[in-house]
Protein backbone atom coordinates (compact mmCIF):
# COMPACT_ATOMS: atom_id res chain seq x y z
CA UNK A 1 0.00 0.00 0.00
CA UNK A 2 3.08 2.32 0.84
CA UNK A 3 4.36 2.14 -2.61
CA UNK A 4 1.82 2.66 -4.65
CA UNK A 5 1.26 6.10 -2.86
CA UNK A 6 4.66 6.84 -3.18
CA UNK A 7 4.02 5.55 -7.39
CA UNK A 8 1.01 8.18 -6.96
CA UNK A 9 3.31 11.11 -5.26
CA UNK A 10 5.91 10.69 -7.92
CA UNK A 11 3.18 10.65 -10.94
CA UNK A 12 1.60 12.94 -10.02
CA UNK A 13 4.96 15.07 -9.47
CA UNK A 14 5.54 14.21 -13.23
CA UNK A 15 2.51 15.27 -14.25
CA UNK A 16 2.84 18.75 -12.63
CA UNK A 17 6.06 18.98 -14.35
CA UNK A 18 4.97 17.88 -17.26
CA UNK A 19 1.78 20.55 -17.06
CA UNK A 20 4.70 23.38 -16.17
CA UNK A 21 6.89 22.75 -19.04
CA UNK A 22 4.00 22.99 -21.47
CA UNK A 23 2.64 26.18 -20.15
CA UNK A 24 5.84 27.60 -20.03
CA UNK A 25 6.27 26.41 -24.15
CA UNK A 26 2.39 27.69 -24.82
CA UNK A 27 3.01 30.93 -23.50
CA UNK A 28 6.63 31.20 -25.38
CA UNK A 29 4.90 30.30 -28.43
CA UNK A 30 2.01 32.90 -28.29
CA UNK A 31 4.71 35.40 -26.95
CA UNK A 32 6.90 34.59 -30.36
CA UNK A 33 3.73 34.87 -32.68
CA UNK A 34 2.96 38.22 -30.80
CA UNK A 35 6.82 39.54 -32.00
CA UNK A 36 5.92 38.22 -35.56
CA UNK A 37 2.99 40.27 -35.78
CA UNK A 38 4.29 43.83 -34.30
CA UNK A 39 7.63 43.28 -36.98
CA UNK A 40 5.30 42.28 -40.02
CA UNK A 41 2.80 44.84 -38.88
CA UNK A 42 4.60 47.59 -37.83
CA UNK A 43 7.46 47.34 -40.24
CA UNK A 44 9.97 48.44 -38.22
CA UNK A 45 12.41 45.94 -39.83
CA UNK A 46 13.59 46.02 -43.55
CA UNK A 47 12.59 43.09 -45.44
CA UNK A 48 16.15 41.62 -45.31
CA UNK A 49 15.93 41.05 -41.35
CA UNK A 50 12.36 40.24 -40.87
CA UNK A 51 12.37 37.60 -43.44
CA UNK A 52 15.24 35.49 -41.13
CA UNK A 53 14.03 36.39 -38.40
CA UNK A 54 10.72 34.91 -38.97
CA UNK A 55 11.70 32.01 -40.69
CA UNK A 56 13.99 31.25 -37.12
CA UNK A 57 11.21 31.99 -34.75
CA UNK A 58 8.57 29.78 -36.70
CA UNK A 59 11.42 27.09 -36.73
CA UNK A 60 11.77 27.49 -32.88
CA UNK A 61 7.67 27.20 -32.55
CA UNK A 62 7.82 24.04 -34.87
CA UNK A 63 10.68 22.27 -32.51
CA UNK A 64 8.45 23.87 -29.52
CA UNK A 65 5.68 21.83 -31.34
CA UNK A 66 7.61 18.61 -31.70
CA UNK A 67 9.24 18.11 -28.50
CA UNK A 68 6.21 19.29 -25.75
CA UNK A 69 3.13 19.26 -27.75
CA UNK A 70 3.96 15.86 -29.81
CA UNK A 71 5.79 14.03 -27.18
CA UNK A 72 8.66 13.88 -28.93
CA UNK A 73 11.11 13.89 -26.02
CA UNK A 74 9.64 11.00 -24.56
CA UNK A 75 10.91 7.36 -24.42
CA UNK A 76 9.74 5.12 -27.09
CA UNK A 77 9.28 7.63 -29.82
CA UNK A 78 12.00 6.85 -32.09
CA UNK A 79 10.48 5.63 -35.40
CA UNK A 80 7.98 8.22 -35.37
CA UNK A 81 11.03 10.88 -34.89
CA UNK A 82 12.93 9.25 -37.62
CA UNK A 83 9.91 9.47 -39.97
CA UNK A 84 9.34 12.97 -39.40
CA UNK A 85 13.33 14.00 -39.32
CA UNK A 86 13.12 11.87 -42.83
CA UNK A 87 10.25 13.96 -44.23
CA UNK A 88 11.69 17.25 -42.84
CA UNK A 89 14.84 16.13 -44.96
CA UNK A 90 13.05 15.12 -48.16
CA UNK A 91 10.82 18.77 -47.88
CA UNK A 92 14.16 20.63 -47.73
CA UNK A 93 16.04 18.35 -50.61
CA UNK A 94 12.80 19.27 -52.93
CA UNK A 95 12.42 23.19 -51.73
CA UNK A 96 16.91 22.96 -52.52
CA UNK A 97 16.18 21.63 -56.02
CA UNK A 98 13.34 23.41 -57.04
CA UNK A 99 15.02 26.93 -55.92
CA UNK A 100 18.14 25.47 -58.07
CA UNK A 101 15.97 24.69 -61.24
CA UNK A 102 13.78 27.91 -60.54
CA UNK A 103 16.77 30.36 -60.26
CA UNK A 104 19.75 28.68 -62.20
Amino acid sequence: MANNTKTNEFQKQQNKEEMKKQLITFATMIIFTIIAFVIVGSGIMSKMLAIPLLLILAVVQVAFQFYYFMHMKDKGHDMVAIMIYGGVWAAVLTVAALSLVIWW
